[in-house]
């Protein structure tokens, strides 16, 4: 039960957290089964995609933000809503312009939103452990990042399927910590 003076337990943060892990590699599956599926033969369909991608994740880091403590006591989530809301904004001004410039912007934000997510993984380590994955998740992010502006100066850059690809490999990891933190909560039921 939950004292509504002190907050949530910390086996009610862990739950969500969970939850969240759980629901992030949904949400990443579905959009990157649009994106191979539809995406990479509209390009209307794939600058949705493209815009909501960025915004999904200002979403979700403002939620779990909430959830675990507000901005204050998660101020790396909290820069991270701003990042992804402007590379939101970004997105659609490159998408008038060029797929080159919209690769190179998804890979600022890689390196960025990687770099805020390894931070936030760091820090919730302490409380929750099972946070390797996350970390793994943010390192590759900012490496992937680089890539990406790498790759925006080559011919005809495709990026829906570079971007699918990328938040495949998120999807995984997310699945990942979410798997290990319920594995972890069974074993310390157990002991």
């Amino acid at each position: 039960m939950m004292d509504r003076k002190a907050g949530p337990s910390l086996a009610d943060k862990q739950r969500w957290l969970k939850h969240y892990y759980f629901f992030r590699a949904a949400f990443s599956v579905i959009w990157v089964g649009l994106a191979f599926a539809v995406g990479h033969l509209s390009p209307g369909i794939a600058a949705v995609l493209l815009v909501a991608y960025p915004a999904w994740d200002a979403l979700a880091n403002y939620i779990d933000m909430s959830r675990s403590g507000g901005s204050f006591e998660n101020r790396t989530q909290a820069t991270n809503v701003f990042v992804s809301l402007a590379v939101t904004v970004g997105v659609i001004v490159a998408l008038r312009v060029s797929m080159a410039g919209v690769l190179g912007i998804f890979g600022l934000w890689a390196i960025l939103s990687g770099l805020l997510q390894l931070s936030t993984a760091v820090h919730r380590w302490k409380a929750f452990g099972a946070q390797w994955a996350m970390i793994l998740s943010g390192a590759q992010s900012a490496l992937a990042g680089g890539f990406f502006i790498m790759q925006a100066h080559a011919p005809a850059p495709n990026a829906i399927v570079k971007v699918a690809g990328y938040a495949a490999v998120g999807a995984i990891y997310f699945l990942v910590a979410a798997t290990w933190l319920s594995v972890t909560g069974m074993r310390r039921k157990v002991a």
